[in-house]
This record gives structure tokens, sequence and C-alpha cells, in this order.
């Protein structure tokens, strides 16, 4: 009885194998809605409040202190935020520093802190003496213009400073939206 199973499918496996998939009709390829190149979609512009980031003063633990972390407002050109950066180290004060810092988001990032998404990012520091540092991190919006930080620096190959903080985006058209608001007077009735 095994003898005629595997004859059987032996038998069979050809056929099975045989490409069987029905062919387009070619009237159909052509029908509305069916496309044989996906389409290029024109993003669509960043707001301008994107050109400028603040974020707020971090400070973080360490075995015998705290390190205190403070940048002007991030400039971005392309796709890097830019700014410098002063560490002070309470009470070693002798490890303080400061330097440059810069953060890469590249356009589609920024479209999905605006959507609401987290995003991650890398980037790098250097003190003023040029000593590397590793920057990584992620941001989680609050709304289109703020939300937390969480910025990992590694300070050497085994040591990583970790600071939470916050991020608003300063740009032109965010200050001027604040301005308006203040100066629009109510109307007389």
């Amino acid at each position: 009885m095994r003898r005629y199973w595997t004859v059987f499918i032996f038998s069979i496996c050809p056929l099975l194998a045989q490409d069987s998939a029905p062919e387009l009709d070619a009237s159909l390829a052509s029908a509305p809605g069916i496309v044989d190149e996906p389409e290029l979609v024109e993003a669509t512009p960043l707001a301008p409040f994107y050109s400028e980031a603040t974020v707020a003063t971090a400070k973080t633990s360490i075995y015998i202190g705290a390190v205190t972390l403070t940048m002007p407002p991030f400039t971005r050109e392309s796709d890097v935020f830019s700014s410098t950066y002063t560490a002070k180290v309470f009470p070693l004060f002798f490890y303080n520093e400061s330097g440059r810092i810069s953060i890469t988001l590249t356009d589609d990032d920024l479209r999905q802190l605006a959507a609401g998404q987290r995003v991650y990012f890398k980037g790098e520091a250097f003190s003023s003496k040029d000593e590397p540092r590793r920057v990584e991190g992620h941001a989680d919006p609050a709304n289109e213009t703020s939300g937390k930080i969480k910025v990992r620096v590694w300070v050497s190959k085994n040591i990583e400073l970790i600071f939470n903080t916050t991020y608003r985006f300063t740009g032109k058209s965010a200050t001027a939206e604040v301005d308006e608001s203040k100066t629009t007077a109510p109307a007389s009735p």
C-alpha cells in the first residue's frame, strides 16, 4: 500500500509544480487604479519654526555629584542641528568642560515628530580640547513644537551620562505666533 501512495505523490508533484497562476488580462493592466510603478509623492515643506530648537538645561547624577548641561539654542543647517555646550560637574569642578554638539534629524524625522511619533537620533560632540563624544537619544513629542528628549553622551568608552529634559522648536513662525497672541487686543464691545 505504501508503494502506491509513493507513486501517486511523485506522479502528482510535477502537476503541482507547474505555474497555474492565471495571466492578467491586458485590458485590466491599463485600468485606472492599477499602477505599474509607484508614483513619487512630493513631500510637504517643513514649517519655518524647525530652523531652531531650544533644549532646557539638563541635570544628571554621577557617583559623587551631579552634572549640569546647558546649551544655547540649536540652529538647523541641512539635516543637522548644531550648538555649543557647557557641562559643569559638581563638586568636581576640574572636570567642567565646554565644546560643540550636533544632532542629525532629517526632514522625515521632523515630520514624524509633528505626527506625534518617537524619533531616534544620533550625533556627536567635541570638547574644547577636541575630545570626541558620541551622542544618541530619542525625542517624544508633546505637540508639534515641543516635547521630551533623552540624550545619552559617552564621555569615554565606558562612561555614559543620561540627560532627560525638554525641547521646543523656536524658529521664526513659532516665536511670531506667541508674540502675536500677546499683542492682540480683545475686540471692543
